[in-house]
């Protein structure tokens, strides 16, 4: 039943399935962090216990204000996502649609393509300084090279026939654009959107790295240095449940948007 390829498996092995690695993770991990520091698999400095890092939950809400690091993070990831998100955009529809475009900008997005997205960090500290404008700034570039070829690829995989038939209706080549090719591509656009806002968060580690008085970068980096470790792990998961959070309003509106995509 299980190792038949491409076969769905019954509605009721989905949670079990589901929770078995996570059960297997935790298992291992308090297997490592068993007992005493000293007769540890792997010493408390580098990994504490499951125990450990759920007690230590309430001096990271209340000393270190998790809740408003989060918040503070998750503004940054909007504003970025906005910025990065407002360019790539544009840019793919005018590639995706235009030839010239496409020939203009390619040198341009290949040399992006292959930037290393932590080499953004001192680029951006150089061009803006290490304020709040910086992390938006890293955040809106990381945004735009991972939406840029997607949003491409969404206006490329139109069907000619579709712009065929609109030409030979007498549309113009703006109304092709804004009615055929971003109509029918903006559900791929949207998948692109909701894709990379999940990819932000891990871009915001390396965003808070440097001169961030508040956020949940901030946090992992200033444990990493000063402890308690136990913080580390708990930033992490909080990260995770807001990028799960933030993914299931993205499939909650995507649903709404475009419910034809569902009944297919």
């Amino acid at each position: 039943m299980f190792w038949r390829i491409r076969r769905a498996v019954p509605a009721w092995t989905l949670v079990p399935l589901g929770l078995a690695p996570i059960l297997l993770a935790l298992g291992i991990w308090a297997a490592l962090t068993w007992g005493q520091a000293e007769d540890r698999v792997l010493s408390p400095v580098i990994l504490p216990s499951p125990y450990e890092v759920a007690v230590s939950f309430p001096s990271l809400w209340f000393d270190r204000a998790l809740s408003r690091s989060a918040i503070v993070s998750l503004t940054r990831v909007i504003v970025g996502f906005l910025v990065g998100a407002g360019i790539a955009v544009p840019c793919g529809i005018l590639m995706g649609s235009f030839e010239g475009a496409r020939a203009a900008l390619r040198p341009l997005t290949v040399m992006f393509g292959y930037l290393p997205i932590p080499a953004l960090v001192p680029l951006t500290m150089s061009l803006f300084g290490i304020d709040e404008l910086q992390k938006v700034m890293f955040l809106a570039l990381a945004f735009f090279i991972y939406l840029l070829p997607l949003v491409v690829k969404a206006i490329d995989d139109v069907d000619s026939v579709y712009l065929q038939t609109a030409f030979t209706l007498g549309a113009t080549t703006s109304q092709a654009v804004r009615k055929v090719l971003v109509a029918i591509a903006w559900p791929d656009i949207y998948v692109a959107l909701r894709t990379g806002f999940g990819v932000g968060w891990g871009y915001i580690i390396l965003a808070e790295m440097v001169a961030a008085e508040q956020g949940l970068g901030n946090i992992i980096i200033i444990s990493q240095r000063r402890g308690p470790r136990e913080h580390i792990y708990l930033t992490l998961i909080a990260i995770v449940a807001i990028a799960f959070v933030t993914d299931r309003i993205w499939a909650w509106a995507g649903k709404r948007l475009f419910p034809y995509r569902e009944m297919a």
